[in-house]
Formats: structure tokens, C-alpha cells, sequence
């Protein structure tokens, strides 16, 4: 019997060494995995992941910055020995960052600036997202009345994405040939939100508006729905994220360009940086960086975003990101894009 229990105790010993062996547990806290993107920037994350012999587990925050925190805790008692933290709110999350620095687990900071030295910053080019977005509008709409839909004042992204905006504008603006009539954040990034602040622009300015800068799909989405409850016609439209129902409105006409930040490639650069941070190694192609509000320097990682407008639509479909047939549903024959011929 002894020997038995010797002999068990020995395969249960190899067992756990060998899961040791196996690569790190990499955890993953979702701000509010109910968006489309975040389905994509899952799949490629636990795909490379599996390639590096690494574990996933992970937690949806559901829109909540409390249980968000809570999430942090449990994916720490779950054996996480690195977090990549997508954060509902920048400065709420300070507590979960506490816990992780006080058992010595690395966080990245995905998508969305944590500003913390012991962060490491992994994310598009927000700056770059917002001047690709009103050079596009510009471009149809060298002269008028713009509105601004700005995202989520708890999101610095919604600052760097209107900076970037401001500085594709600037030029025309001094000229006086681009007057920003309205600007508006929108609460939670929430479509409902920008339909109803794009509403009360309209009826304030008696529908005087010939441009709208949103800065991502669901606000372009709302200010596109507002704009033809009021059945104003004509007027260019930005957004991102490539989101399937807005590459088939820019087939439509109905939007002008979707920033596309292939989150798959984000994902993908997501499970390589945490394994590298959870091995103690520095991440590839990292560098400091102090851009963000309180100018904290913290190393981080920035991937190039891609202007979608009609011209290059079929870049989308022939990538994979999504099917010709979504792209150009409902899109009439004669005024259909080169995309959907």
C-alpha cells in the first residue's frame, strides 16, 4: 500500500511539474465584452497563447469598473502570473494594479491607457486613428460646419483619438474654412447615447451641420441614425474599428471611412508581450512613452491603423476580417463600390 501511495504521490509530483513546464497563465479582464470587436481581439489572443503554450483564463466586467477589480482578484487567485487588463475605467482600476504590483504580476494595459510606470502600454495609434478619421471627412468636406462625437470621457482614448482629430483640422480651421460647431462626449462609447446628443446638435444648430467626426462605429452609427431620423442627407461620417455593419454603411454611402485597427494583429501582440512579461523578459519593439495625461513614462507598444473608405474596401474582404456578402448587402448595382462588383 505504501509503495502505492509513493508511486501516486510521484506521477501526481510529475504531473504538476509538467504543468509548471507549460507556459504562464496569462489573465484577461474584459471592460465589456458585449462589443463586437472584443470577440476578435479573444480568439487571436487564446490562438497565439496556445501556440506559445500558454494558459488563458479570463472574466467579463460587464460594463462595471467595481466588479472589474473584483475580476482582477479572481483571475489572481486563479494562478494569473501576468494580467492583460482592458479597463472600464482609468482611474478606478488603481486598486486591481495595487494587488498585481503587490504580488509582483505584470500588467498590460490593453487598447486603453492604465498611466502607471509599472504598466506596460499595448494599443493602436489612437492619435493617428483620430487624423486618419477627419482627414477622411476633410477630404469630401474641405469647407462646413463640423461636429465632433467624441467617445467616452473615462477613456483617455476618447482625448488622444479628438487630438489627433484637431490636428488633421487645424489647417482648415485657421483658415476658417472648417467651423466646429458642436462637440460632445459620449457616456460608455454608447450608440444610444451619440443618436441622442447628435439629436439635440441638430435641433440646436436647426440642422445647420455638414460634417460629423465620430470617433469609433457604434457613436457613427448613432449620429448616422440621427441624421436620417431628420432626414438630412449628404453629410460624411468617420469611424472605426471596421465593425461588420459599418463597412457595409460605407459600401451604403451612409458612412465615409472606418479606421481599422486589426485588433487580431492586437491580440496576437497582446499573448506575446504577456508571456514575455510573465518570463521576466523585455517585449519586442518596445520602447518608453509619456504621452498620456500626467505624462507618467511607462513602456508600451503602438501597432498602425488602416483608413477604410470606399476605395479600399475590398483590403477588409481580402484579408479575412469579413465576408464580401456582409460587406455589400443591399447595395445597389449601379453606385456599388469596386468592392462589391
Amino acid at each position: 500500500m505504501g509503495m502505492q501511495r509513493m508511486w501516486a504521490a510521484g506521477v501526481l509530483l510529475a504531473v504538476s511539474l509538467k504543468a509548471l513546464a507549460a507556459g504562464p497563465v496569462v489573465g484577461v479582464s474584459w471592460s465589456n465584452f458585449q462589443e463586437e470587436r472584443w470577440k476578435t481581439d479573444e480568439a487571436a489572443m487564446k490562438a497565439e497563447l496556445t501556440r506559445l503554450g500558454a494558459g488563458y483564463v479570463s472574466a467579463d466586467a460587464g460594463g462595471s469598473p467595481e466588479k472589474q477589480i473584483a475580476d482582477v482578484e479572481s483571475l489572481l487567485a486563479k494562478g494569473a502570473k501576468v494580467l492583460v487588463i482592458l479597463a472600464m475605467d482609468k482611474d478606478a482600476i488603481q486598486p486591481a494594479l495595487n494587488k498585481a504590483k503587490a504580488r509582483k504580476v505584470p500588467v498590460v494595459a490593453y487598447d486603453r491607457l492604465i498611466e502607471s510606470p509599472e504598466v506596460f502600454y499595448l494599443t493602436f495609434d489612437n492619435r493617428e486613428v483620430g487624423r486618419l478619421q477627419a482627414a477622411a471627412v476633410l477630404a469630401v468636406k474641405p469647407k462646413g460646419r463640423y461636429v465632433m462625437i467624441k467617445g467616452s470621457p473615462s477613456d483617455p482614448n476618447a482625448d488622444f483619438l479628438r487630438a489627433g482629430q484637431q490636428e488633421a483640422l487645424a489647417e482648415a480651421v485657421k483658415k476658417g474654412d472648417v467651423k466646429i460647431v458642436a462637440e460632445e462626449y459620449t457616456d460608455g462609447w454608447k450608440p444610444e447615447v451619440a443618436q441622442k446628443n447628435m439629436e439635440q446638435i441638430l435641433t440646436r444648430l436647426k440642422g445647420g451641420v455638414d460634417a460629423v467626426v465620430a470617433s469609433n462605429d457604434g457613436t457613427a452609427g448613432g449620429a448616422i441614425a440621427a441624421l436620417a431620423g431628420r432626414g438630412v442627407k449628404g453629410v460624411p461620417v468617420s469611424g472605426q474599428d471596421a465593425d461588420h455593419a459599418a463597412l457595409n454603411r460605407i459600401a451604403l454611402g451612409t458612412q465615409t471611412v472606418s479606421v481599422w485597427k486589426d485588433s487580431r494583429a492586437l491580440g496576437k501582440a497582446a499573448a506575446a508581450a504577456a508571456v514575455q512579461l510573465a518570463n521576466g523578459q523585455k517585449v519586442d519593439g518596445a520602447a518608453p512613452w509619456a504621452g498620456g495625461e500626467r505624462k507618467v513614462s511607462l513602456q508600451a507598444k503602438f501597432l498602425a491603423p488602416v483608413a477604410v473608405t470606399q476605395a479600399n474596401l475590398d483590403q477588409v474582404i481580402s484579408a479575412g476580417w469579413v465576408p464580401k456578402a456582409v460587406v455589400c448587402k443591399g447595395v445597389d448595382g449601379s453606385k456599388a463600390p469596386a468592392a462589391c462588383k
